[in-house]
């Protein structure tokens, strides 16, 4: 019987032109191994492995759009070629595959396979976050994206303020760019002036910034969000 291939979850930068300094050499070189990839958009895929190496034989490659939109078929067309004993890679828009991103359902499958499954060291802004917040990392929940509508958001949001009050537990989440300045209007508008509010904007970018402050003392300190990927944290100091 055919040994089966591997599947390798492989981060994208957060952003920016950088790569060496962000992702290992030894990430870049396996990465660059591969030709078949399901991405969550091919043309952010392809960006990064030119970035990884210039000469990259792109034309070469096979790109799966895993997105979404996507549904079973896609899912199956690169399990198959993994059951073939051919090697692949997940690539996510940026960060870490799986996390807030696709690539779960290919992974699951990939387990119930016996495929090797190996995810790559790389940036995860949540986690990055995390570390600079001072907010206990112990305890603490990644909710991913927050609910589109005002009333649901709000309601969330204050859920995790009480939970971190009550508990200590550290509440993490995001939205898109457009709409964090949503997301700060309606954080510092509902929230207490006591609770401690984390905002990290453009990790591993020059001009990255992270703060922990008061919703009082972010109500005079807040600054413009609407085209910068950020996370934010609800939690209690230690």
């Amino acid at each position: 019987m055919a040994r089966s291939g591997k599947l390798f979850l492989i981060p994208n930068t957060l952003g920016g032109e950088s790569v060496k300094d962000i992702i290992p050499q030894d990430v870049i070189s396996i990465a660059t191994s591969l030709r078949i990839f399901a991405v969550e958009e091919i043309k952010s895929a392809r960006r990064l492995l030119r970035k990884m190496d210039r000469e990259f034989p792109i034309d070469e490659c096979q790109f799966v759009q895993m997105n979404k939109h996507s549904g079973e078929k896609e899912i199956m067309e690169i399990l198959m070629k993994l059951i073939k004993g051919e090697n692949a890679g997940i690539i996510s828009e940026a960060g870490c595959p799986g996390v807030a991103d696709p690539g779960a359902d290919l992974v699951h499958l990939a387990h119930s396979q016996g495929i090797e499954v190996l995810p790559l060291v790389g940036p995860s802004s949540f986690l990055l976050a995390l570390m600079g917040s001072g907010f206990s990392g112990q305890k603490f929940s990644f909710h991913g994206y927050l609910p589109k509508e005002r009333k649901d958001r709000i309601k969330k949001l204050k859920d995790f303020e009480m939970d971190a009050r009550r508990t200590g537990t550290t509440h993490i989440f995001m939205d898109t760019p457009f709409r964090n300045m949503n997301v700060l209007e309606d954080l510092l508008n509902e929230l207490s002036d006591l609770t401690e509010l984390c905002i990290a904007s453009n990790l591993t970018l020059s001009n990255a910034r992270i703060n922990t402050l008061t919703v009082k003392d972010w109500r005079e300190k807040a600054y413009d969000l609407s085209k910068s990927p950020a996370v934010f944290l609800i939690g209690k100091g230690q």
